[in-house]
């Protein structure tokens, strides 16, 4: 691929990965025009994550600060028998929200055959996942009062909004940060305290993910037509408009609801299923 390709699909990964429109399915879009398909989108996709990650940790560094001290912090509890901190309650947040989406994505990478994870990555389903998703996340947003805040965290709420990630983790459209705001959203978080929690959670997965692709593009037997040196371009792209979308995200989030969100998934939804047909006939 061109370096200017891989800075489109990079810019495309990094300024969608936080915003709650999937950026899996902006990506495989980018990827089918420049045809870049099956493992090597797969592993491009995958990789870009070291970046967003990056962006994000940077980002809410006092916020992933206090969760590592907190982490350090449960690992003594059973000995210091203290009350938790707000940190230590958000680290054992954050692994209660893993394990469900880490388990799926694993399993769907291991089990499923490529003939099916190709069929799921079909624009259709990016299409109709855009749409549904995007209508399930207007309905979450204005169904009335929201005004919990992180500090009213349970680890049930936790492990509900991170198993979320499972269906994205499956189905491209979906996004991963848009269904677990939505879920936050649903049960009664405010929309600041929504998106970061859902970035938090997301690292877990993220940093998965990301291993994963760099593992791939460095595996001698890889017969694609990416490298690593091309990952790591993208993942750097990546960090440079993950910083830029989350900083994005925050400022319109604290002014107004997810409403252009959801307009952009619908225009976007229907624009893919009438085009598609007029796309094949080229």
């Amino acid at each position: 691929m061109s370096p200017l390709q891989l800075i489109i699909i990079a810019t495309l990964q990094g300024f969608t990965e936080w915003l709650p429109i999937s950026s899996s399915a902006h990506v495989l879009l980018a990827s089918d025009y420049f045809g870049l398909v099956g493992r090597d989108e797969l592993l491009i996709n995958a990789v870009s994550n070291l970046g967003t990650l990056a962006a994000m940790l940077l980002y809410f560094r006092k916020d992933v600060a206090s969760a590592v001290l907190g982490g350090f912090e449960l690992v003594a509890a059973p000995v210091t028998k203290k009350p938790l901190s707000p940190g230590a309650r958000l680290a054992l947040c954050i692994l209660a929200a893993t394990p469900i989406a880490l388990v799926v994505a694993a399993l769907y990478e291991s089990l499923l055959p490529q003939s099916m994870q190709d069929a799921l990555r079909s624009v259709y389903t990016v299409a109709g996942a855009t749409i549904v998703f995007g209508a399930l996340l207007w309905w979450a947003d204005v169904r009335g009062g929201r005004d919990r805040k992180e500090a009213d965290m349970t680890l049930g709420h936790a492990f509900l909004i991170g198993a979320t990630q499972a269906i994205a983790a499956i189905i491209p459209g979906t996004s991963r940060s848009g269904i677990t705001m939505t879920a936050a959203r649903a049960l009664g978080y405010e929309r600041s305290e929504a998106a970061r929690f859902s970035m938090l959670i997301g690292a877990p997965i993220l940093a998965a993910a990301g291993l994963y692709g760099a593992l791939g593009l460095m595996d001698a037997t890889t017969d694609g037509v990416v490298t690593f040196q091309d990952g790591m371009i993208v993942a750097a792209v990546a960090f440079i408009t993950g910083l830029a979308s989350i900083a994005v995200l925050m400022a319109i989030l604290r002014r107004m609801s997810f409403l252009p969100f959801v307009l952009y998934r619908f225009v976007l939804g229907i624009t893919l299923i009438l085009t598609t047909p007029m796309i094949g006939l080229l």
